[in-house]
């Protein structure tokens, strides 16, 4: 059984060091965790025979020491008094957030390596050592560990689907099977960067009205519940024939039978949600909502289109890899998660059995565009992997023009979502505040 030299640190900060017997880096690094060590470094002792070992002089062998000494019990009997800058250090440290830029780095580096001609084993070693996230650090060990075991990259990630996302996780799976990761991890970087400023356009739209949308609801509740009261009070004490608008009175009114009869809106909120999420967790809930994913408003086209072009990058990439269509299909739909467009590989597979046309179910979807459809019958007569290859160039620009329209449509939308809220502010709050700043009531409250 291998033995392994590893450091570790403690819940109180201390880093251990000790020698230990293992069936594999990663069940070690596994019963490390679950013995509450944080892992720095697991390194495998090579043995040397004794007529290769050179004596070093004023040189101190580690691993002779490592024979005789556990330092797993050094400091236990005084542990270590960490200051509070360290404890907050060391609570961060374990519990830093791994974020999308973690992972296109990774990714990033990973693609240059492979490029370089470097074996998975040495390019995970070298981005590991210099990963400063610890979280993401422990993550890209069990996958090492895991590749060491001989099982593929992609295997370990499945364990890590809250950290990698399960498109990027089938891109790696596509080109592990393929024979062609270093053309997936491209395309995972691309698909990376493109999702990343996708998100920060996003919320450079959203972000900024639904704050001004949020503050201008707290501002007109919060006017209702203080300002109108105030204000009627006032007119109530000088007896003045003045009356506050309509709309006014009724909002306030509504305001109050929800604060009267709370409970019954959240009820019927719960139960809706319940009604929802369960119907969404059934096979025919879940296929309607992945094809409402296709179908809604303003992302629809986007959402089919991105899916669409990512099944069709992975099937090229498998085509060039000498796979027959068919086999082709079948690797490439690992990278679809909408059940919609599952449920049309599917049938496109059951077609190329049958002796039909596989391209056939997307073009009865009514999802496709006829301009794809017909590209593929052509490649068909001719070179496919060629026809594809222009096709997703095609795609990509299809892409780019949805995202430059819902960029333009989007924030007047939400705009014209801000400003009906921001009209009914006035009319609820305001205008009964400039009343009393004219002061037109107090000539009926006087007679005059």
């Amino acid at each position: 059984m291998p033995t392994y030299i590893y450091r570790a640190m403690t819940d109180s900060g201390l880093v251990v060091r000790n020698r230990i017997e293992a069936s594999s880096k990663q069940n070690l690094l596994k019963t490390l965790k679950s013995n509450g060590l944080l892992p720095i470094d697991v390194e495998q002792i090579r043995y040397i025979g004794k007529q290769q070992k050179k004596a070093k002089k004023n040189i101190t062998d580690i691993q002779e020491i490592m024979k005789n000494v556990n330092t797993t019990n050094i400091g236990r009997s005084k542990p270590k008094q960490l200051s509070t800058k360290e404890k907050i250090n060391l609570y961060f440290a374990k519990s830093e957030k791994i974020t999308s830029r973690d992972i296109i780095i990774f990714t990033q580096n990973f693609y240059l390596l492979k490029k370089a001609n470097f074996n998975n084993i040495h390019a995970l070693d070298t981005i590991i050592q210099s990963t400063e996230n610890i979280s993401f650090r422990g993550i890209l060990e069990d996958i090492l560990a895991g590749v060491e075991a001989g099982e593929n990259m992609y295997t370990t990630m499945e364990y890590y689907s809250n950290v990698f996302p399960y498109i990027y996780i089938n891109m790696i799976k596509v080109g592990e099977l393929s024979g062609s990761l270093t053309n997936s991890l491209q395309q995972a970087v691309k698909y990376l960067e493109e999702s990343d400023a996708l998100n920060r356009k996003l919320k450079s739209i959203l972000v900024p009205n639904i704050v001004q949308f949020v503050l201008l609801l707290v501002m007109l509740f919060a006017g209702t519940l203080i300002a109108i009261p105030t204000i009627q009070g006032i007119f109530d004490e000088l007896g003045t024939e003045e009356e506050l608008p309509a709309i006014t009175l009724w909002f306030a009114d509504v305001v109050d039978v929800m604060i009267a009869y709370w409970y019954i809106p959240v009820v019927l909120l719960a139960i809706v949600a319940a009604g929802v999420i369960f119907y969404i967790n059934t096979p025919k809930g879940k296929y309607n909502f992945h094809y409402f994913k296709y179908k809604m408003p303003i992302f629809g086209d986007l959402i089919f289109a991105l899916d669409f072009s990512r099944f069709l990058k992975a099937m090229l990439l498998n085509l060039r890899n000498g796979m027959r269509i068919q086999d082709s299909i079948e690797v490439s739909k690992n990278v679809v998660k909408n059940y919609v467009m599952l449920s049309m590989i599917e049938t496109s597979i059951n077609n190329i059995l049958t002796g039909t046309s596989w391209i056939e179910p997307f073009e009865q979807s009514g999802l496709a565009k006829s301009m794809i459809t017909e590209m593929l019958k052509i490649g068909m007569q001719t070179d496919l992997a060629e026809m594809m290859e222009k096709l997703v160039e095609y795609m990509q620009i299809d892409i780019d023009n949805i995202m430059e329209k819902i960029m333009k449509v989007l924030p007047q939308v939400v705009y014209a979502v801000v400003g009906v809220v921001l009209i009914f502010f006035v009319l609820v709050v305001l205008v009964p505040c400039i009343q009393v700043y004219m002061g037109n009531f107090l000539f009926s409250a006087y007679g005059v």
